[in-house]
């Protein structure tokens, strides 16, 4: 039975891409007098499956009653939470005034900006577009820690991040990653098809995950050795004759060397670094080199060690000596879809004049990832994709968080005053957060784009309320990593007063002088404009399009060679050596454990309800998991009186927090597992920065120069050490009150 306002206002369904986390699942949207009331899988068989609870919880979300709906200006002393409503042109016509003082004082240099490509789902290249024709080139995110970094790695090798092709591949290699039914979930579903067709599974984690209870092999090597490990299977592979040596004498350049180097990690040193025993090591090498067609998909665990450079490098060297690159069942280079213009074709990067790209901070010390390797990258880019500058999951052209947050805090090696961030909870998303912390303090100006009050919001001198994914159109493209093109409607209307990514950046740059380079005046004319090489305009896109991608094309390397100097894949690496690094990949321990930090420390992990630093005030998510918690082994918690379910303090040298202990016998004993991004929205009034600093895991890390990757500069955030002791539950803290 309906009621009269139902069928006055009838339900209907538009397609939506959910950027609740960073997969990007096609779902429907059920609408109801310009509200979200529901969310449902995708009609299609190969993509109901891939949904989660966090995408499902879409309408808690996007009304919940605490969103931010209308721009705050700060009223009190910085972080004292204190705000008066203003209007949206008030505070772009006061951000662009003091971001113009800035910037004539200090600088184009001074002004620095981080963001998150999951949570606005896009710039459209806008906030590059806007600091590049300014002279910035100091922009940050946390793709830097998180698959961004991966694929600047993955260049120097073969000139192109691949993608795994999980649904014709033979044999799944899964190093720390851990896909679930609800965390990664696409990756999960052609996780679990392929073992339905008889693939092989080997996992390596310090744990016994979910994926490593199912997996054919699981490797439970020691926290932040996985580049020891890739060099010991390279060892088996070379010794016993199972490399692909015609690619390797086709298409490779360095072999001699690496095969030198690879003589420096016999089995036995290997086993020693690692815990493995050294038959299991030699079993795992040979199952992945002889099978036909194998991947080693990125994660999110070996783009954050000491060794982060080379164990990335090493992945991306096991896949072309055994021969699975390009191939299929392998790992795929795709390039980009050819009707599309890609973020990094609209963000300008040639305006930029070379010595402000110089100034980029990190692009002398941790160069990997910032302007001056893509700079040595772009004539062999555009040789082979067509494209001098190619930002392949926003991670190819970034400056080094580390450094810019120095910068932020101590004026060095120049200062900067300015600090924008837009969907991205800045505080607890770096290593070293009392320094973030500090440097946030220390600035002029802070301007936060978001959707809820976050604790980097509650430090900002203005708050603007963004958009949400089921408020704007789109077409995601995977951010430049893979060729799919995926349609998402606009299925109700923003708060009167909130903005998009695109609204904010040109709105900004028209107060600024840069109107001309900004001539789009809707969102649907910016998508018309990346559109047109394919000759459609969005709305013809939208009524004939869900999904699309472009017919595989395999070893195109035989034509165009790779995007390499020497148009080969670089074993050894010409570029770290002109960089002056070592050109060949190696192990580098990590900071040892001692009798008072016995146990090691990997952090990072994210927990199915919650994604990064968000959801916690969502009470349909919260309440799956309504406190942080230490992963401990039995063992250890017996040793040192860990009781399950009671509060424990972890302190490293950098800082401690607390959380909940919780005993599993899954653990590698002398573990613990610390999630990531906790804090406590429902303490806001009562706790500082609502308890940004009590359970957050970025309190934990440091980011001293001997803990970092030498060429990216990253953190270790996998097997640092650490100590647990019991402790009460924080003072302030009550029981979960959400709603929703």
């Amino acid at each position: 039975m309906t009621t009269p306002d139902s069928t006055m206002n009838p339900q209907h369904t538009k397609y939506c891409v959910c950027t609740i986390c960073d997969i990007g699942c096609q779902f429907r949207a059920v609408v109801q007098d310009d509200r979200v009331v529901r969310i449902l899988p995708h009609e299609s068989p190969a993509l109901a499956r891939n949904i989660c609870f966090k995408g499902t919880a879409a309408p808690q979300i996007h009304n919940h009653p605490d969103r931010l709906r209308v721009p705050l200006k700060r009223v009190g002393a910085r972080g004292s939470d204190q705000w008066e409503e203003i209007s949206y042109e008030q505070a772009m016509d006061e951000i662009a005034e003091r971001l113009s003082t800035i910037v004539t004082e200090h600088g184009p240099e001074s002004f620095a900006v981080s963001t998150s490509g999951w949570n606005t789902q896009t710039t459209h290249g806008f906030d590059r577009r806007f600091m590049n024709l300014l002279g910035s080139p100091n922009w940050i995110s946390g793709v830097s820690l998180c698959a961004g970094n991966t694929a600047a790695v993955n260049r120097l090798t073969y000139g192109w991040f691949p993608f795994p092709d999980l649904l014709n591949t033979n044999c799944i290699v899964l190093f720390g990653h851990n896909p679930r039914k609800h965390s990664w979930t696409p990756l999960f579903n052609m996780i679990e098809a392929a073992r339905d067709r008889g693939a092989t599974v080997i996992v390596l984690d310090p744990r016994v995950s979910e994926q490593a209870e199912k997996a054919d092999l699981h490797l439970q090597l020691r926290a932040g050795t996985d580049a020891a490990m890739c060099l010991g299977w390279l060892k088996v592979i070379l010794d016993e004759g199972l490399h692909d040596q015609r690619f390797i004498d086709d298409w490779c350049v360095g072999f001699d060397e690496l095969r030198a180097r690879v003589d420096e990690y016999p089995l036995e040193r290997v086993e020693e670094i690692t815990g493995v025993d050294r038959e299991l090591i030699a079993q795992a090498a040979r199952i992945y080199a002889n099978a036909d067609g194998a991947v080693i998909p990125w994660t999110p665990v070996t783009d954050q060690q000491i060794s982060s450079t080379s164990a990335i490098r090493l992945h991306s060297i096991l896949r072309a000596v055994t021969g699975n690159l390009d191939v299929v069942g392998g790992e795929m280079l795709n390039g980009v879809h050819p009707g599309w213009r890609t973020e990094a074709d609209l963000q300008l990067h040639d305006v930029i004049a070379p010595e402000q790209r110089a100034k980029q901070l990190g692009y002398d010390k941790h160069p990997v990832y910032t302007y001056r390797t893509a700079e040595m990258l772009r004539p062999h880019m555009e040789r082979v994709w067509g494209r001098r500058w190619m930002d392949q999951v926003m991670g190819c052209h970034m400056a080094n968080p580390t450094e810019v947050f120095r910068a932020m805090a101590d004026g060095d090696p120049y200062p900067i005053r300015a600090f924008f961030t837009l969907g991205n909870n800045t505080l607890l998303s770096y290593p070293n957060q009392h320094q973030v912390h500090r440097a946030l303090m220390n600035q002029e100006l802070i301007v936060a784009h978001e959707i809820f009050m976050t604790p980097t919001a509650m430090l900002a001198d203005y708050v603007l309320p963004g958009d949400v994914f089921t408020e704007r159109a789109h077409i995601a493209d995977t951010w430049g990593w893979g060729n799919r093109l995926a349609l998402s409607e606009q299925v109700v209307s923003p708060p009167e007063q909130a903005s998009s990514t695109f609204r904010f950046w040109t709105d900004l740059a028209r107060r600024m002088g840069f109107a001309e380079h900004f001539p789009w005046d809707d969102l649907e004319q910016v998508l018309d404009h990346r559109l047109e090489p394919s000759g459609r305009t969005f709305e013809q896109f939208a009524s004939t399009v869900l999904m699309e991608q472009a017919p595989p094309d395999y070893r195109k390397y035989r034509r165009t060679g790779f995007a390499t100097p020497s148009g080969k894949v670089e074993l050894r690496s010409s570029i770290l050596d002109e960089l002056g690094f070592d050109p060949l990949p190696y192990h580098r321990e990590g900071p040892a454990t001692s009798d008072a930090f016995p146990y090691r420390v990997f952090t990072g992990v994210r927990e199915d309800p919650f994604f990064q630093t968000g959801q916690r005030n969502i009470g349909v998510l919260r309440r799956r998991s309504p406190s942080p918690k230490f992963f401990v082994h039995p063992d250890d918690a017996s040793r040192d009186g860990l009781v399950d379910g009671h509060w424990a303090r972890l302190e490293t040298e950098q800082g401690h927090v607390v959380a909940k202990v919780s005993v599993r016998s899954e653990m590698r004993p002398g573990h613990v597992r610390v999630p990531h991004g906790w804090w406590y929205p429902e303490t806001r009034g009562s706790i500082e920065l609502a308890g940004a600093f009590l359970s957050s895991d970025a309190v934990l890390c440091s980011d001293a120069d001997e803990f970092l990757d030498h060429e990216q500069g990253i953190p270790h955030f996998k097997g640092f050490p650490g100590r647990l002791v019991p402790c009460d539950a924080p003072a302030g803290m009550s029981e979960l009150t959400l709603g929703g």
